[in-house]
């Protein structure tokens, strides 16, 4: 009846108090009472193991007696007893037990505590127990709480894990078993374990590492690897349609992961440990497997063409064959040359560790054919006799420098031709095609079918380029400029020299890019230029020769030719142009990132039905894809001639955004034509705002409380980004939507501004429609005429427009802070100026032409003064737009004054460029006027009534002048 229905029975003697010495004791003896596990009190006993780490937990940040007790006991004897019975339920317990210890070791802070779980070696011998590895779960939190408790590894604790006496490390020797599991959880916690161990620096332990583990663990690991590759080389040869582009993805992962622990291992500058290491690797991976695949194409005896087909026959690059893939003989051990390049790539992207990776890049760019016929053996010994040469040679630097010195004296004063003859040295084309490993890079340059193998070659020497492992004796000449002193007493005198073999190929790459039917991929083009400026750029100077010069030039020249074939008048093109600015504005090219794309190993495609980045990919069919691709090559281009030539870009963005209104900034609107209108959020929320219209932007501004006449821009929006639409039920309002300026994070723009805004009369509802209209297509027509400047479009010369400099207020308002910046000093956002500082050109000739002829007393009738284009009575006029006769408009397109139906006296512009002077009032319209009462004739103009109460006293009748 009073039966508890918890694990611990009827609790009559359990402490109140979980959280003491008492509850302990408590469970000590419910361990002492079910020794034996079986499936009765299997759960009691979960419960109870629960129940000892919280308080244990406790016990280390509160009560030092509990960890007394825990040792006192001897409590971890009850754990070992558990895990070894073979009874029905020890399995299930086994998890919780090993869930137990994870969570003790893991929350355990004070060293004393830790020190007392560790000692009597009862931690070892829970390590080395044979668990049902079958089992998921407990797989899981075994290697968990190994994982755990190499976490606390350090001078001290090592003592509990390795046993000097015994040379027994079971910590270590148990974990790597598992560096090959296939659950990847697994093979990450032994890593990180792994890691944890060699970074101890206990001179003991590493000894046995040295000795007992690490060449068979080494070894072990190096052949997994090379099986992996074998596994990425199936994949990528099978799978030419891009159907398996998820087991691709995982094999690239994994290999990545290899490569990333190696270069963990490396760094940790364990002198015997990375000895072994890179031994294994040079040996057994890295030059038989990766740097031996490239060499499988021999050059035949046929010229360049010839070595191209045949290359390209080999390696079967060309997308229209049956199956897309590389041939490759398993028996013979290697890879295809494209995935070769791809890893060779990975490792020079990945690896610093300098015997590795100047190992590497020795053999590609300098080893000879004859060495290689030799073996691995050989390469790699002619690589010592090399490294030892040059330390001979650092050691006579003074005379030889001097010889040097006076070699290139005599040829000071030589011409252009000749100059361009010395510097293609016999090392550079002569000479490449003694070099297997370069010749094969070299002619995977070639994309006159596709650019597949070139991307790859071109990622390995840009790795090799910037990897910081590998010195600069290397690299020099080959893919750095060489600096030469050209005297011995002045260091001025200087003469450089680069690879113009490999910039040929690389400046041939950027034409062919240039062309309309080409297939080289984007990232294709911006790799070759990033390796072009590295190879011709030298003490922050162009040193290319003026052939070089020529031909950069050329392809600029072609560029602008083809992304003039898509100049349009469409907004497409505008829209488009500035998203790929912005684009590639904020992100730029991260090779490293680009090998981590299992994508690009397979063959080039032009569908974007695969997922594959537009960069990564040729372009469909379509024309939209195709005019990307030219504004793409367009920038690229461009930016590349302004680094080479010194010069800074002034021209793009087409917006200048330091010159654009920004929100809370405060604005001078003396003499600034406005709107007052209502602003219906979507949630029903009323503003009142006053709607302000700038040469680029439409700003909702609120009047200023300190300062009069002047306001604060709440929300800001470019007009080239507004849709502007009627409502057919109400005349007097519009609903407006103001798009986000455009990123390149995401191609769904996201309105900034969709509201509902109702003005105080249809007049000025169409005034605002009007306005918001033409301010979108001029804003657009500018910049369309700014993008035909750049790319030298006839009939476009002239200075940039003021879609980029920053239109007409601006400029002048740039010596104002941020807050008091006047708005109304050149012409008004809402288009009305001052007419005393109209600015030349914004009146017509017609217009004022037809001003001077209205007003002018000769052509009026002698008897009533009436002007020659009157209109109709004025009884016929009607408050309605549709009343009133048509009349020819200026060529602004604005709405003539006598329709805006407001007394004299009311100062209200409505004009955005023109100063109009009123009509003449005939002496009908005169008496109707005074006819009408007081209150219906002056009328308080809301738009103005914060920026100057004053003017509510001007004149009256034909004296007033709306600007």
């Amino acid at each position: 009846m009073f039966r508890s229905r918890s694990w611990f029975g009827g609790g009559w003697g359990r402490p109140k108090n979980p959280h003491s010495l008492e509850h302990l004791k408590y469970l000590y003896n419910v361990l002492s009472r079910n020794q034996t596990v079986s499936e009765h009190n299997r759960g009691l006993l979960v419960e109870t193991l629960r129940s000892i780490a919280e308080i244990l937990i406790w016990g280390d940040q509160n009560d030092s007696s509990v960890f007394d007790f825990f040792l006192e006991k001897n409590m971890l004897s009850f754990f070992l007893r558990i895990m070894r019975q073979r009874s029905g339920g020890s399995s299930f317990v086994c998890v919780q037990l090993l869930q137990t210890l994870n969570i003790l070791f893991e929350n355990i802070r004070n060293e004393t505590s830790l020190y007392y779980l560790l000692s009597n070696n009862h931690v070892n011998s829970i390590i080395v127990h044979k668990f049902d590895f079958s089992d998921e779960e407990v797989m899981a939190y075994y290697i968990s709480f190994l994982k755990t408790l190499s976490l606390k590894l350090n001078a001290h604790t090592i003592h509990f894990f390795y046993n000097e006496h015994t040379n027994d490390f079971p910590l270590y020797t148990e974990a790597i078993k598992f560096f090959n599991h296939p659950e990847s959880m697994v093979r990450i916690a032994v890593r990180t374990l792994t890691l944890n161990v060699y970074k101890v620096e206990d001179a003991s332990m590493l000894a046995f590492i040295r000795d007992r583990t690490a060449a068979p663990y080494f070894s072990n690991i190096v052949w997994f690897i090379g099986k992996h590759i074998q596994e990425l080389d199936v994949c990528v040869r099978n799978d030419a349609d891009h159907q398996s582009q998820n087991r691709l993805s995982d094999l690239v992962a994994e290999h990545l992961d290899h490569l990333h622990y190696l270069n963990d291992i490396l760094c940790l500058n364990i002198t015997d440990l990375n000895q072994v290491l890179t031994d294994h690797l040079l040996h057994k991976l890295l030059i038989p497997l990766y740097i031996y695949s490239l060499s499988t194409v021999r050059k035949p005896t046929g010229g360049v063409e010839a070595i191209t087909k045949a290359l390209n026959q080999k390696l079967n690059l060309n997308e229209s064959s049956s199956n897309g893939g590389i041939p490759h003989e398993p028996s013979t051990g290697k890879v295809s040359c494209v995935v070769a390049l791809f890893l060779l790539s990975q490792v020079c992207l990945i690896i610093s560790h300098s015997p590795v990776v100047q190992t590497v890049a020795w053999i590609v760019l300098k080893s000879d054919r004859s060495i290689y016929d030799k073996g691995v053996e050989k390469l790699l010994e002619a690589y010592e006799n090399e490294m030892k040469r040059n330390g001979k040679n650092e050691e006579a630097s003074g005379s030889e420098s001097s010889f040097k010195d006076d070699v290139v004296e005599e040829h000071k004063n030589i011409t252009d031709e000749e100059k361009q003859r010395l510097a293609t040295t016999p090392t550079e084309s002569e000479s490449v095609s003694e070099k297997p490993f370069l010749e094969t890079v070299y002619n995977a340059l070639d994309c006159s079918e596709n650019d597949y193998a070139a991307l790859f070659a071109l990622i390995l020497l840009y790795a090799m380029a910037y990897n910081k492992g590998i010195m600069p004796d290397i690299n020099e000449q080959v893919l750095r400029p060489k600096k030469t002193y050209t005297s011995k007493t002045s260091s001025r005198d200087v003469r450089y020299t680069y690879n113009t073999y490999l910039v040929d190929k690389l400046l041939y790459i950027v034409l062919l890019s240039c062309q309309p039917s080409c297939r080289v991929r984007l990232v294709t083009l911006e790799l070759a230029l990033k390796l072009l400026v590295q190879l011709v750029m030298a003490d922050g100077k162009s040193v290319l020769l003026e052939s070089h010069k020529s031909t950069i030039e050329s392809a600029k020249t072609q560029s602008t030719a083809l992304l003039r074939n898509f100049y349009k008048s469409e907004e497409i093109f505008l829209d488009m142009f500035e998203h790929e600015y912005c684009d590639m504005s904020k992100t730029s090219l991260n090779v490293e990132w680009l090998c981590m794309d299992s994508a690009i190993l397979l063959p080039p495609t032009g569908t974007p039905m695969t997922g594959i980045d537009f960069t990564k990919r040729l372009p469909c069919g379509e024309q939209v894809e195709r005019a990307r691709r030219a504004i793409r090559v367009f920038f690229l281009v461009r930016n590349v001639v302004l680094t080479l030539n010194g010069e800074m870009e002034t021209q793009l963005p087409l917006t200048n955004p330091q010159s654009c209104v920004q929100i809370d900034q405060a604005l001078d609107l003396n003499n600034s034509d406005l709107i007052a209108c209502t602003v219906l959020w979507k949630d029903g929320t009323k503003t009142r705002r006053f709607l302000v219209i700038d040469v680029l932007q439409l700003i909702l501004v609120e009047p200023d409380t300190k300062r009069l006449g002047w306001g604060v821009a709440k929300l800001v929006g470019f007009l080239q980004d507004i849709e502007v639409t009627g409502d057919k039920d109400d005349s007097r309002c519009l609903h407006i939507t103001i798009h986000r300026p455009l990123s390149g994070t995401t191609t769904n723009r996201v309105p900034l501004l969709s509201a509902k805004f109702v003005f105080d009369d249809n007049i000025r509802c169409m005034a605002a429609k009007q306005r918001l209209t033409k301010g979108r297509i001029k804003a657009r027509q500018k910049k369309m005429q700014h993008i035909a400047r750049l790319l030298e479009i006839p009939g476009q010369s002239g200075p940039p427009s003021p879609a980029f400099v920053g239109g007409g207020i601006y400029n002048r308002s740039a010596g104002r802070g941020l807050r008091d910046r006047p708005f109304g000093l050149s012409r008004g956002p809402g288009f009305a100026t001052p007419r005393w500082e109209s600015p030349p050109g914004v009146t017509h000739r017609t217009d004022e032409s037809r001003r001077h002829r209205d007003s002018d007393p000769k052509n009026l009738k002698k008897d009533d003064r009436t002007p020659n284009r009157s209109r109709d009575s004025s009884s016929s006029r009607t408050k309605s737009r549709e009343g009133s006769p048509r009349m020819p408009r200026p060529r602004s397109e604005e709405i003539p004054l006598e329709l805006i139906k407001k007394a004299s006296n009311s100062v209200i512009d409505m004009t955005p460029k023109i100063a109009i002077v009123p009509r003449p009032q005939l002496k009908e319209e005169s008496e109707e006027v005074e006819k009408k009462p007081e209150e219906e004739v002056s009328i308080s103009s809301e738009e103005t009534s914060f920026i100057a109460s004053e003017r509510r006293n001007s004149k009256k009748g034909g004296n007033i002048e709306t600007v």
